[in-house]
């Protein structure tokens, strides 16, 4: 089997131990059947099949991007939107969720499934607030290179539905939450700027649940690259910095391994010029790498998101080898247009939508 395919089969089992529907569907089966069904993010769809399967024609409402809500169920609800940088489906969206989840009764059961990219996708804002605002306010901050914790304190200010206050909308008896969580520590508050988080109200009966995250990945990425006879040489999210600090942390680290594999996760930034090129921070991250590795035999290595895509683009990232670096790769590195590179390089990942997103995972491999 070639280098390029070991790599890739080792990044998938990684990314299918984290499907939404097979999480999901393994973490309802003990719950009570609720009243309604709210499901938000980019893996809200493959959430939703999961609780339509165990729990029939139950009200369902799915608020997720572009091309994320097909072969649904007819009953369920779909309501697609931008992401990163919201659009005015997004507003539709947030004020679909709040309302669906305001206008239940007092002894309603809610179940509520929620996955990265919410922040974006969904969004009810403040008094005084216009979608201008929110969309310039995402742009800055994708453009700044803040983390995602970062990111969402800024976007929390102007939301009426996140940091809690979705489920403080909700005057019935009992509220399920399962995550599938896209943040450094899995932290409920954090995970789509807290569309998710609980609120401090008594009476209210609440209990949440990460059901999939980036170690998960990482942990069923190292399972099959041993079961295929790699050596694990490491498996650490580390990669929650500039990509360029990542790329040459990582590099390094590869260029004196010896055979085996490596696995990182996390979320690197990137801070972007005035007019970027194509591309997102995965293959910023590839590129960069690739930087590193050049000249150096016998490796190659999977950058991918894995939800499928990687910013503003179809690719999830790229696979790279010790051969991809060629003169004139810094000028696109430089522009921020890695993808254009890589394309012509040949080196694209392109997997469609996965149905999961818990960051993204790096596969490395030398044999």
């Amino acid at each position: 089997m070639q280098p390029s395919q070991h790599v890739q089969d080792i990044w998938y089992a990684g990314v299918s131990a984290v499907d939404g529907y097979r999480a999901t569907l393994a973490a309802i089966q003990t719950i009570e059947q609720p009243d309604q069904i709210v499901a938000v993010g980019k893996a809200a769809g493959a959430m939703a099949h999961a609780a339509a399967e165990r729990f029939g024609t139950v009200p369902c409402l799915v608020v997720t991007k572009d091309g994320h809500g097909h072969d649904l169920p007819t009953h369920i609800k779909v309501l697609e939107a931008s992401h990163p940088v919201p659009d005015a489906r997004s507003l539709t969206g947030g004020q679909a969720l709040r309302e669906t989840v305001q206008g239940m009764g007092t002894g309603s059961r809610l179940l509520l499934l929620v996955s990265g990219g919410a922040s974006s996708l969904a969004e009810d804002l403040v008094p005084g607030k216009t979608l201008d605002d929110l969309a310039t306010l995402n742009r800055q901050l994708l453009a700044e290179g803040l983390d995602i914790g970062a990111m969402n304190t800024q976007r929390r200010k102007l939301s009426r539905i996140k940091g809690g206050g979705l489920l403080s909308c909700f005057p019935g008896e009992r509220a399920t939450v399962l995550a599938i969580s896209d943040v450094p520590g899995d932290d409920l508050g954090v995970i789509g700027s807290g569309i998710g988080a609980l609120p401090d109200r008594p009476g209210f009966e609440a209990a949440s649940t990460i059901i999939a995250s980036n170690a998960h990945a990482r942990d069923a990425a190292a399972r099959a690259a041993g079961a295929a006879g790699f050596d694990i040489l490491a498996n650490e999210e580390t990669m929650h910095d500039d990509y360029l600090t990542v790329a040459s942390r990582i590099g390094q680290r590869l260029c004196t391994m010896p055979k085996g594999a490596m696995i990182f996760g996390g979320e690197p930034t990137v801070v972007l010029p005035d007019q970027p090129g194509r591309g997102g921070r995965n293959q910023a991250l590839a590129l960069a790498l690739a930087r590193e590795i050049a000249g150096q035999p016998g490796l190659t290595v999977i950058v991918g998101g894995t939800d499928g895509t990687d910013g503003p683009t179809n690719a999830a990232g790229a696979i790279v080898t010790g051969q991809t670096w060629t003169a004139g790769a810094r000028n696109y590195l430089d522009r921020a247009d890695s993808g254009s590179f890589l394309d012509t390089a040949g080196a694209l990942l392109v997997t469609g939508p996965t149905g999961t997103n818990v960051m993204d995972l790096v596969i490395a491999i030398k044999d």
